[in-house]
């Protein structure tokens, strides 16, 4: 188990793709045409990476969790 957690708002997800240009080996473009994660959990080796993913989203639906404290990051 990660120290991270994903928590992702697929319904307003406006497929702009700009996670998968960041971070294409975590985020990819699903069946569907929407944006889809590989993994919900993952550690500090794969935070700055996610960060990033959630900063150039232009919906602001990606967020990182500190499954530890709770605290949202992004």
């Amino acid at each position: 188990m990660g120290k991270y957690r994903i928590e992702f708002d697929r319904a307003n997800c406006i497929s702009a793709f700009a996670c998968i240009a960041v971070a294409p080996d975590q985020w990819h473009n699903a069946d569907d045409g929407k944006v889809d994660f590989t993994k919900e959990e993952f550690d500090d080796d794969e935070l700055a990476k996610n960060m990033d993913a959630a900063q150039v989203c232009p919906v602001r639906v990606i967020h990182i969790i500190n499954k530890e404290t709770g605290e949202e990051l992004i």
